[in-house]
């Protein structure tokens, strides 16, 4: 096989899901690590046997095709386009960029440079979520007509080593989670033509209850309870809230409801999960998970992705297209909120193509 050469810029929290994930896909050859504190990237090249630089020697390394930008949210766009200038191409964390706007640069950059962007999340791609893409496809709930999608936790200060970010610009739980599950709607329906949404923040601070700083207090930038509806081009219509405000809560992430059934989608944090359907006055029945990649932690599934279109010359599925309007949606909560109207969304991605069943281990084609 062909391989693909790797750098990844940022050594933190999340790095070891995509390094150990990498090892199930033979296309991608992960040659360097670094890190804007070098020590982060000496400890996790030693922990992976892997060579720990400089960004300026990872950008500048001719055998490295894909930058994969694993850095805070605040900077994926800076990193980004320093890989694009560098001439590679790039696969970012979520989101793709704190504003549309400074995520439109970054597209175009890369357009003009003639490389490819790719983002996470690539859970889309998982089998589960794929199952129940194939399901909405064949008409298994009919027509589609709306649906739920919740994320509600108490926020992220219980269990992060370093949950700042999480309330700076940058972050808030639509911009952390709703990729997760707004992607994978779109993933399902189709882009989405409209936004209506209401946002608060009633907490100034909050304290940190992890490790090790247990006890400090951190400024709220962003607001931390987002509600509101999704309009798709298709005309389904689809209810969201996204929040760092809820104790406890009995909602499944996401629902899809059809003219002829409803479908139980299971968590898009995941790649695999409980697909669950029922038809009018029918008991929920689970569903078998029909692709692969439903079994384990594939973060790094859309690199894959990303490094086999490269080589074969087809579109990738976790796009820099697909990215940017799944930011786009979730900024537009906001502008609702502020300007107590809908948001009409301008970008129109093309639904990622879908996975083939049976694909054998490291496979996507």
């Amino acid at each position: 096989m062909n391989r693909v050469g790797i750098g990844i810029i940022g050594c933190g929290n999340i790095s070891p899901a995509y390094l150990k994930a990498a090892k199930t896909f033979p296309i991608l050859d992960i040659r360097a690590l670094a890190d804007a504190n070098p020590g982060a990237a000496e400890a996790r090249g030693a922990e992976f046997g892997i060579p720990a630089v400089t960004v300026e020697q990872l950008l500048a390394d001719p055998a490295i095709d894909i930058v994969v930008n694993l850095t805070i949210p605040k900077v994926h766009v800076e990193v980004g386009l320093a890989a694009v200038r560098a001439g590679k191409h790039i696969h970012s964390e979520k989101p793709l960029g704190v504003t549309a706007a400074e995520a439109r640069r970054l597209i175009a950059a890369a357009a003009e440079r003639g490389v490819r962007v790719g983002c996470a999340p690539d859970t889309f791609l998982g089998g589960a979520h794929q199952t129940c893409r194939a399901l909405v496809d064949e008409g298994a709930i009919g027509q589609p007509v709306g649906g739920t999608a919740f994320f509600l936790c108490p926020g992220h200060e219980r269990w992060h080593p370093n949950p700042g970010f999480y309330y700076a610009e940058g972050g808030g739980p639509m911009l952390d989670m709703g990729p997760y599950y707004i992607t994978d709607l779109v993933n399902l329906l189709g882009p989405v033509a409209r936004v209506a949404g209401m946002t608060n923040r009633l907490r100034n601070e909050r304290t940190i209850t992890s490790e090790p700083q247990h006890g400090e207090r951190i400024p709220v930038a962003v607001a931390t309870h987002v509600a509101g509806t999704l309009q798709f081009v298709s005309g389904a219509v689809v209810t969201v809230a996204m929040s760092f405000d809820v104790p406890k809560h009995k909602h499944v992430p996401i629902e899809l409801y059809g003219t002829e059934a409803s479908l139980v989608v299971p968590d898009p944090n995941f790649f695999g999960g409980q697909i669950e359907r029922a038809a009018a006055g029918g008991d929920w029945t689970d569903v078998e998970t029909r692709h692969s990649y439903a079994d384990g932690n594939y973060r790094s599934i859309g690199v894959a992705d990303m490094a086999h279109a490269i080589r074969s010359g087809r579109p990738h599925r976790a796009s820099g297209d697909l990215a940017f309007h799944v930011l786009e949606v979730m900024e537009a909560f906001g502008r609702s909120s502020d300007a107590g109207t809908f948001i009409d969304i301008g970008s129109r991605p093309k639904q990622p193509a879908p996975l083939p069943v049976g694909l054998g281990p490291g496979m996507l084609d």
